[in-house]
């Protein structure tokens, strides 16, 4: 492949990190047989037993040799934690080619960082995936820089589309995007964690208040996705007057649920401003 060309089997990817987003990702670009793995180089900082165990697992190349897997790769992933990112970055300087892809999953690193630390004016794109990307439900904001060739940008969204859904806006809606749906399936799991508490202290068993809990989230899912009423309107309409559900959402109100929540999305948000504040 070309660094021009749309996205294809032969592709060659390589990924700077090894955490659990690169993991997530891999799961769901093997699971859709979109890039070949022995097509995929993985490389981190110092984990070489966590390169292994991917290797292991997904059947790709770890590599330890980072200006090798820089050469190799038509698409370059930037995936290590934004605090090792200026570093990592700087030592790829007269590594990059000026027309190779670069990928960014770094929360909160505007491109213009990456393109200053990398040396070069080359074709940037920033994502912001979730780890839903392991069974294909990935929502991912996208942004490119105005170097990103419009088949830059198919080759990149098609890989993202392949671990779910992909959303292009403008940089600065990144940030918010990485509070609401980067950091979101955590809030998410954090109510089924407390759904599936409530049920087994209740007295069902723990396999019981999981299955209940998982098909209840699922349901609201697809009740979401599927009906053209508004949030509000779907909870209204489970809630009778005085009964049940009413009951249990007074005791949300009282601990000021919706406001949490809302306050959960904003400061995640701020906080991926805060990080790349840090680099500006």
């Amino acid at each position: 492949m070309s660094d021009h060309s749309t996205l294809s089997f032969d592709t060659r990817i390589g990924f700077l990190g090894a955490g659990s987003i690169v993991e997530a990702m891999l799961a769901g670009i093997l699971k859709n047989e979109l890039i070949a793995p022995e097509r995929i180089f993985v490389a981190n900082r110092s984990d070489r037993a966590r390169l292994r165990r991917l290797a292991e697992t997904f059947g790709v190349n770890a590599c330890e040799d980072k200006a090798a897997l820089v050469e190799q790769s038509d698409i370059l992933i930037l995936a290590m934690k934004p605090k090792d990112a200026p570093d990592a970055c700087r030592s790829l300087r007269g590594l990059v080619r000026p027309e190779q892809l670069v990928i960014s999953v770094v929360a909160g690193v505007s491109t213009a960082c990456i393109s200053d630390w990398l040396g070069t004016n080359g074709p940037i794109v920033r994502t912001m995936p979730n780890t839903s990307s392991a069974v294909g439900l990935s929502v991912t904001g996208l942004s490119a820089n105005r170097f990103v060739t419009e088949e830059q940008l198919r080759a990149a969204t098609a890989l993202f589309e392949a671990i779910g859904s992909v959303h292009i806006v403008p940089e600065d809606e990144l940030d918010i995007i990485t509070g609401l749906s980067g950091s979101g399936p955590a809030y998410i799991y954090y109510l089924a964690e407390a759904m599936e508490g409530a049920g087994a202290e209740a007295g069902l068993s723990r396999e019981m208040a999981r299955q209940l809990t998982v098909q209840t989230l699922l349901g609201a899912a697809q009740m979401l996705l599927h009906s053209s009423d508004e949030p509000a309107l779907l909870r209204k309409k489970v809630t009778s007057p005085g009964g049940t559900t009413q009951a249990g959402l007074e005791v949300l109100d009282s601990y000021r649920f919706q406001q949490a929540v809302a306050s959960a999305v904003l400061r995640a948000a701020e906080r991926a401003r805060e990080l790349g504040a840090q680099y500006r």
